[in-house]
């Protein structure tokens, strides 16, 4: 018996989307000129603030997607304010530097039009240390350190919706609690996706605190669970039907190869750039939120709408 023929898909907006793309290159998307870039004062005793957290913001942008050093961000920023006419001061890279490391991100977002449908994954990013050629090469000639990058993605904006930056050492399902967290309380949930190493008592347990269902496949030697709880019961059902019907089947029947736009999120993620420049943890951590305000601006911009072909 021949196995059936893959589906094949066709994008249906291949001229929005070619548009999109091209302003994907455009550098006036990251300058507003109704943005407050002075700081107003804050009423408190000492030195105030001279620019906002949207000015430190926008530079550290520029600096994140072009891998640029901060003297030259400085320089860059100071151009694109000159070409768009704009009389704006320039904050220096001791200021870029410091505001970095208490900087709050914000990571624009489009709501979901119905329930969420969240998409957990993490991956890991090169902190200090040799590149992979060069260790298998010559051999690491210093310890290497990564940083672990959480994501949680809506599966029908394709944006990022939550994001935590932990520790290489640190698992995966100790996170969802915190990933959670970031999705306001008014936001209904319906389904979040993850992996096999999810599947935790304390996952479930959360998951359906929310009002969720959990599509976490269980893991190859899962035994049921005897605690008669809504965790449990869908966690058992999941475990049931692998054992009778097989994984694949459970899969495509369950929605969990959606899982794969959270995959392909990792790798833009990466794209731009596979370490990251700051040396100091709390800088990495707004660095690497950063990332995924552009990759969050870019996907707003226009994405690829596809249908099955024929």
């Amino acid at each position: 018996m021949s196995k059936p023929k893959p589906p094949t898909y066709r994008t249906t907006n291949w001229h929005d989307y070619n548009k999109a793309l091209a302003r994907r290159g455009s550098l006036s998307i990251w300058f507003d000129p109704e943005t407050q870039w002075l700081a107003a004062p804050t009423g408190k005793r000492g030195r105030q603030p001279v620019f906002t957290d949207a000015a430190i913001q926008a530079c550290l942008t520029l600096k994140a997607l072009f891998g640029l050093p901060l003297r030259q961000t400085t320089g860059m920023v100071a151009s694109l304010l000159d070409l768009a006419g704009l009389d704006w001061p320039v904050p220096d890279f001791s200021t870029l530097c410091r505001r970095q490391k208490t900087l709050t991100v914000h990571i624009p977002y489009r709501p979901s039009t119905g329930a969420l449908h969240l998409l957990i994954d993490s991956t890991g990013v090169k902190a200090e240390g040799d590149g992979e050629w060069l260790a298998r090469k010559h051999g690491p000639s210093k310890p290497r350190d990564w940083r672990k990058v959480h994501l949680g993605i809506d599966a029908e904006t394709l944006e990022i919706r939550a994001i935590e930056i932990t520790g290489s050492r640190v698992g995966d399902a100790p996170i969802l609690p915190d990933l959670l967290d970031q999705i306001p309380a008014d936001q209904p949930i319906d389904r979040v996706t993850a992996d096999v190493a999810y599947d935790t008592r304390a996952c479930h347990t959360v998951i359906a605190a929310r009002g969720a269902a959990a599509v976490i496949p269980p893991r190859r030697n899962g035994k049921p669970w005897k605690e008669q709880t809504a965790a449990a019961t869908v966690r058992n059902d999941a475990l049931r039907s692998c054992c009778r019907l097989g994984r694949a089947i459970w899969k495509r029947w369950s929605g969990y190869h959606r899982r794969s736009l959270v995959e392909a999120k990792m790798r833009f993620f990466k794209l731009l750039g596979e370490r990251v420049m700051s040396r100091d943890f709390d800088r990495q951590v707004a660095e690497l939120q950063i990332r995924a305000a552009i990759l969050n601006r870019f996907t707003a911009l226009g994405t690829p709408l596809t249908q099955p072909a024929g």
